[in-house]
C-alpha cells in the first residue's frame, strides 16, 4: 500500500472519530448542566476547552467560556483544527483521496455528515444544535459499523482501525484528566458527595460507559470510575481496550520484519507503561502527573507511526 493512502486512511479514521468525540462532551455537558440545575453564568464551558487540549488556542483568541464562544470555538471554528467542521472537513478530503480503496457506502456516509455540518454552521446555540450532536454521534457508531462490515481486513482496514483506537484513548485519557482535576476544583470538600457521583455520571454517559460500569461496579466514585475507563479489558472505550487494539493492528501490518519497526518499540512502551500500572498507584501519586506522561508517549507513537509508515 502507498504510503500516501495509508496516510489518508489513518487519518480519515482519527479525524472523524475525533468529531464524534466532540459532540459527546458537548452534548453531555448540556445534560449534566440540566441535570445539576445549573444557570448559564454558573455553567461549567471552560473544562470542554481543556478536555480537546485546545485551551491555549481559545484563550488567545475568545474573551471569555460562555455558551457561544465554547459552542463556536468546538463545533464550527474553522481556524480551529480540532473543531467539529474541520475534523469532518480534513476526514472528506481524506477519504476523497482513497475513494478507490474504502467501500462507497463510507464515503457516502462521511459526505452526508459534511453536509449535515455545513448546513447547521449559522446555529450558535446548544438549545438549537442537540439534534445536530446526536446525529454527529450516531454517524460515528454508523460509521464504524460500515468500516467493520464492508472493509477487508487488509492493510487500509488496520491503519483505519489504529487510528480510530489511538484517537480514542486520547480523548477518554482527556476526559479524565480534565474531570479530576478541572470540574471539581474543591475535591476535598465534594469528594465522594451526591454532586461528585452525578458528574462521574456524566464522564461515563460521554463515553456510552455509564451501564457497562454499573454492571461491574455498584457505586459511582472516582477511584471505580478511574479503575474502569483506564483498565476495563472488555469496554471499547477504555484506555488499554483501545491501545491493545491499536498494538494488535500495527503488529498486523509488520508481521515479517526482522527488527521492530520504530513505531512497535514506541507502542509497546506504552503499553508497559499501563501495564505496569494500577489504579490505587496512580491516584496518590498524582492522576495528572501519570496522563501527561501518557499523552507524551502517545504522541511518540503517533509520531514513530509517521516515521515507519508515512514519510515516503
Amino acid at each position: 500500500m502507498l504510503s500516501r493512502v495509508a496516510n489518508s486512511i489513518y487519518w480519515m479514521a482519527r479525524y472523524l472519530e475525533r468529531a464524534d468525540c466532540v459532540a459527546r462532551f458537548i452534548d453531555v455537558n448540556t445534560h449534566l448542566m440540566l441535570d445539576l440545575a445549573l444557570d448559564q453564568n454558573a455553567a461549567q464551558w471552560y473544562p470542554l476547552v481543556a478536555t480537546s487540549g485546545d485551551d491555549e488556542d481559545f484563550t488567545r483568541r475568545y474573551r471569555q467560556a460562555d455558551e457561544r464562544a465554547v459552542v463556536r470555538f468546538m463545533t464550527f471554528d474553522q481556524s480551529n483544527p480540532n473543531s467539529i467542521l474541520q475534523c469532518i472537513f480534513r476526514a472528506r478530503e481524506n477519504a476523497r483521496t482513497v475513494r478507490e480503496v474504502i467501500p462507497v457506502e463510507m464515503w457516502e456516509k462521511i459526505n452526508e455528515i459534511y453536509h449535515l455540518t455545513q448546513s447547521q454552521s449559522r446555529k450558535r446555540s446548544v438549545a438549537d444544535l442537540q439534534d445536530y450532536y446526536r446525529e454527529i454521534r450516531q454517524s460515528g457508531h454508523l460509521f464504524t459499523g460500515l468500516m467493520h462490515n464492508t472493509m477487508s481486513r487488509d492493510m487500509g482496514w488496520q491503519f483505519a482501525h489504529m487510528g480510530q483506537m489511538l484517537e480514542r484513548a486520547d480523548k477518554t485519557a482527556r476526559l479524565l484528566d480534565v474531570k479530576y482535576f478541572l470540574l471539581l476544583p474543591h475535591n476535598d470538600v465534594w469528594k465522594d458527595s451526591a454532586y461528585d457521583a452525578v458528574q462521574w455520571g456524566a464522564v461515563l454517559k460521554s463515553v456510552n460507559a455509564l451501564e457497562m460500569y454499573r454492571q461491574q461496579f455498584h457505586t459511582i466514585n472516582y477511584k471505580d470510575v478511574t479503575q474502569f475507563l483506564l483498565f476495563s479489558k472488555a469496554f471499547p472505550r477504555s484506555v488499554q481496550f483501545c491501545l491493545e487494539n491499536a498494538a494488535a493492528a500495527l503488529d498486523t501490518l509488520t508481521p515479517d520484519m526482522d527488527e521492530p519497526s520504530q513505531a512497535t518499540r514506541e507502542m509497546e512502551t506504552l503499553c508497559k507503561t499501563l501495564h505496569r500500572s494500577d489504579t490505587s498507584h496512580i491516584i496518590s501519586a498524582g492522576l495528572h502527573e501519570f496522563i501527561d506522561i501518557f499523552q507524551a508517549n502517545l504522541n511518540l507513537v503517533d509520531e514513530a507511526i509517521y516515521e515507519s509508515y508515512f514519510k515516503n
